[in-house]
């Protein structure tokens, strides 16, 4: 198996939802004898912890401005989850792609695709109704979990659809941007407002 695809489509999936692409991969593994997956990742501990994390990610992605607080404190651990999902696929069975190597790169697109989620959040907390959060994390759970499990299967097709999914999602947030500094700028202009009406009076 070429274990290149499958290190870059998990280290995008996990910089979307880490704990996704550990529990999606450790069940596939241990239920349905996927020699792909690395047996760390099937121990049941490691299940269990990640479908816990998973579920709080599940809510708290969902609500608003806390999404966003969630994603600041994952910059970090979704990175580290890419790197260590990377490595341990390419060590195990004695890829040719090294461990070391698969790391940095499965660190590195978790990292962008990380980056690429949480600015587009944060222009969807620009607006003013909750739904949209919803919507777009639904979507991003379904699409980990599907293009995940694509990956075991067809990881050079897998590979490519992260790879447009990633260039899309910077494109949009360059356009955020502009929306995200639009939302602050009339905040800061509202608040300006109510410090100045009292003065006025």
């Amino acid at each position: 198996m070429d274990v290149l695809p499958l290190v870059f489509t998990s280290g995008w999936a996990s910089g979307i939802n880490a704990y996704a692409v550990v529990l999606v991969l450790g069940l596939l593994g241990r239920f349905d004898g996927l020699t792909q997956v690395p047996p760390a990742l099937e121990r049941t501990d490691v299940l269990v912890a990640a479908a816990v994390l998973f579920l709080i990610e599940a809510v708290a992605d969902k609500i608003p401005y806390v999404d966003s607080l969630w994603d600041v404190a994952h910059t970090v651990v979704r990175p580290i989850a890419g790197g260590v999902v990377a490595a341990l696929i390419a060590g195990h069975g004695h890829q040719s792609l090294g461990a070391l190597a698969a790391g940095a790169l499965g660190g590195s697109t978790a990292l962008a695709s990380h980056l690429t989620k949480a600015g587009l959040r944060m222009g969807i907390n620009t607006s003013p109704e909750p739904f949209s959060n919803i919507v777009v994390s639904l979507g991003e759970d379904l699409t980990v979990a599907a293009l995940v499990s694509w990956a075991l299967f067809h990881p050079v097709p897998a590979a490519i659809t992260a790879g447009v999914l990633l260039a899309l999602g910077l494109l949009l947030v360059c356009f955020t941007f502009s929306r995200i500094r639009r939302f602050w700028r009339r905040r800061k202009e509202r608040r300006a407002a109510r410090t100045a009406a009292p003065a006025a009076t």
